[in-house]
């Protein structure tokens, strides 16, 4: 395998890797494309010899957003097509299998606030901002409590419930609960009423 070579090209040069299963919102295309002008291009865009793809889709996105003409690459070759329909998949999935240490994260986002740096950069939205500062719960209170105030607290702790959407349908289903959720309306009661009215109509 030849050693990867990193050089400018022009956006108009690339071509989106067309079976890519990774999505990406506008509102998360804005977020990188501030990131791209506040630090400028800290990785590259990941091609094969033909210009396709293989990682930063929506850093090609983000660019194209500003305006930017080309953007570094780094070009790799001889990879096989199941090299790269394998890559493909996983550059996205093992950057989503890592964690936060929320206690730091909070630590690190204050101190920054308080060098008045727009925090908006960093990728985060309202919503997962607002719950890295909520405060957790005192889980030492459970211990005071009997079996039938720990039913109650129980019941008190919202469930989460997986919905499904369509490829073309989830951006937009992300930035409407996202907007309700800023609203503080409680989306999930929202959905089962109308989900109910829809029942009642068959």
């Amino acid at each position: 395998m030849s050693k990867p070579q990193i050089q400018n090209k022009p956006l108009g040069q690339l071509k989106p890797y067309e079976k890519n299963s990774r999505t990406h919102t506008e509102e998360n295309i804005s977020q990188i494309a501030k990131s791209i002008k506040k630090w400028g291009w800290t990785m590259p865009i990941l091609v094969d010899e033909n210009d396709v793809i293989m990682a930063g889709h929506a850093r090609y996105e983000a660019a194209k957003k500003i305006g930017l003409k080309e953007a570094p690459c780094l070009t790799v070759s001889d990879w096989s097509d199941e090299q790269k329909k394998s890559y493909v998949i996983a550059d996205n999935k093992l950057a989503l299998n890592s964690g936060w240490d929320y206690e730091l994260l909070a630590s690190e986002i204050e101190e920054l606030k308080a060098m008045e740096f727009d925090v908006a950069a960093l990728g985060f939205g309202e919503a997962e901002l607002d719950s890295i500062f909520k405060e957790d719960i005192d889980m030492s209170i459970l211990d005071e409590l009997d079996d039938m105030e720990l039913d109650d607290f129980e019941e008190n702790v919202k469930k989460a419930i997986q919905i499904e959407f369509e490829r073309e349908h989830f951006g937009e289903a992300q930035d409407l609960i996202k907007f309700w959720r800023d609203k503080g309306a409680y989306v999930g009661h929202m959905i089962m009423m109308f989900l109910k009215q829809e029942k009642e109509r068959l």
